[in-house]
């Protein structure tokens, strides 16, 4: 049977037949039945009903140009027939991969020269734990091999990333985390926020857990701290603003390195071509993946500042370390396109100066709907928290007791109105394309609004509040 003579119903069922997918309940699912996506056009997708759906995801943070890109599409097509495939071994390189590290040295801040690229963040994630543990080794100092990073973060489901990251779901399922890697909390003040404590504060006394933890492991043993500008699966956790720069203070006190993850706030997510600029973080490392090819050809990598690669470079010798698809030829053919389309469009300054100003109004003023605890926007990333009763005088918000999952109940709504938002826990989370104009942002609080309206009264209906 074509593709063309599939139903619904025949796709789902060799779906549930033959398909594992990630951080899904197989059983669950197959019962259910798998939407069908089928096409993509700027900010829209439609699925194998016809149903039009506002991406308010970019894929999976990734899209960032939107779907449909006919110069990403070209460029993948004259690669492919000019050179599909060639590696990076055998001191051999393609024109597009050194091209691509030329352009990313570039566009990134100035302690940045050299790319060492894999095939996704979780790569790059643990291309970090290499590279960090090989520079102290080199610098005579192989004791410092300890990471330390934040709980409810994400860098990666392979077994080095995922130990990076701090969800404790993840780590219950083989073994994890692997030695010489810890966590201290995060910076989410509307949890863990003191009664009467101001937001500044907070940042500050967060940042403090890092200086305590380096004294607990030992100075002499830290290698590094990793962290999201902004935490994105885990809800889109944004800091305090005195939050980076004491973090900052605090890496250069001890001599830590400093990484920044920046596989979704890379690329213009948050109105600076990486985080760390948004926040004024000067990182030794930075992990990059998803929007460098608007996720159009899988491509991930990490920029290495200058001290780490002078070391590596001035006195290495081999790093026994790479991936079959280092450099892939049509991934970066594709990437070099993807950040074309970015700089002649002005989508970076278009999010600092237009649509992330915006939209951080727009999202402000949800914060009347009974539901809403808080919203609060970084660029084009924002959050929703669903709260049971809101804050009153010196009284906290009231959460929904977990088990109700009233996150899932809203996501339900959304994806059956035509609108994909995700659900963390009781935070409904965005990240739409940089491409989102003031029209397109009414459009999807129009939808929203709409959504929450409707988790409103299903858990009126509940009897939930």
């Amino acid at each position: 049977m074509s593709t063309l003579e599939r139903t619904t119903k025949d796709w789902q069922a060799a779906d549930a037949a033959h398909f594992l997918h990630p951080f899904t309940d197989h059983q669950a699912l197959a019962a259910k039945g798998t939407r069908i996506i089928t096409r993509g056009e700027g900010v829209w997708l439609w699925d194998s009903e016809g149903q039009q759906i506002f991406d308010a995801m970019s894929g999976l943070w990734c899209v960032n140009v939107g779907y449909g890109r006919q110069e990403l599409i070209d460029a993948a097509t004259q690669q492919l027939q000019t050179l599909p495939f060639y590696n990076a071994f055998f001191q051999t390189a393609t024109p597009p991969s050194i091209a691509l590290a030329e352009k990313l040295a570039q566009l990134s801040p100035p302690q940045f020269r050299h790319v060492f690229f894999s095939g996704s963040g979780s790569e790059g994630n643990d291309t970090v734990v290499r590279l960090v543990r090989r520079y102290w080794d080199l610098q005579g100092q192989p004791g410092r091999h300890t990471i330390i990073s934040r709980l409810n973060a994400y860098h990666g489901s392979t077994m080095a990333g995922a130990s990076l990251g701090g969800m404790v779901d993840m780590h219950a399922q083989g073994g994890l985390p692997i030695p010489g890697i810890v966590h201290i909390d995060q910076p989410y003040f509307a949890a863990l926020g003191q009664p009467g404590e101001s937001r500044d504060d907070f940042g500050r006394r967060a940042a403090s857990w890092l200086e305590y933890k380096i004294l607990e492991v030992g100075p002499d043993k830290v290698a590094a701290f990793i962290g999201e500008p902004v935490q994105g699966a885990g809800g889109v956790i944004i800091p305090p603003d005195t939050y980076w720069p004491e973090i900052q203070r605090i890496c250069d006190q001890y001599g830590v390195l400093l990484v920044s993850d920046e596989v979704i706030c890379g690329f213009g997510r948050t109105g600076e071509w990486f985080g760390c600029e948004h926040f004024g973080v000067r990182p030794d490392l930075i992990t990059f993946a998803k929007g460098v090819s608007s996720g159009y050809i899988p491509l991930g990598g990490v920029l290495v500042g200058h001290r780490v690669a002078r070391t590596l470079i001035d006195e290495g010798g081999e790093f026994n370390h790479g991936y079959t698809y280092s450099g892939h030829p049509v991934a970066c053919a594709v990437a070099l396109a993807n950040l074309d389309v970015i700089e002649r469009e002005g989508l970076v300054q278009r999010v600092h100066d237009d649509t992330g100003p915006y939209l951080a109004q727009q999202f402000a003023m949800l914060q009347d709907h009974p539901l809403v605890g808080e919203a609060e926007t970084c660029g084009l990333m924002g959050a929703i928290r669903l709260v049971r009763r809101k804050a009153e005088g010196n009284a906290r918000a009231e959460p929904f007791d977990a088990a109700l999952s009233v996150g899932m109940v809203c996501r339900g709504h959304c994806f059956a109105n035509g609108l994909i938002m995700r659900a963390v826990g009781d935070r409904m989370i965005i990240a739409p394309p940089l491409i989102l104009t003031r029209a397109l942002i009414d459009e999807l609080m129009a939808r929203i609004r709409r959504c929450l309206e409707l988790t409103w009264a299903d858990v009126q209906q509940r009897g939930w509040v």
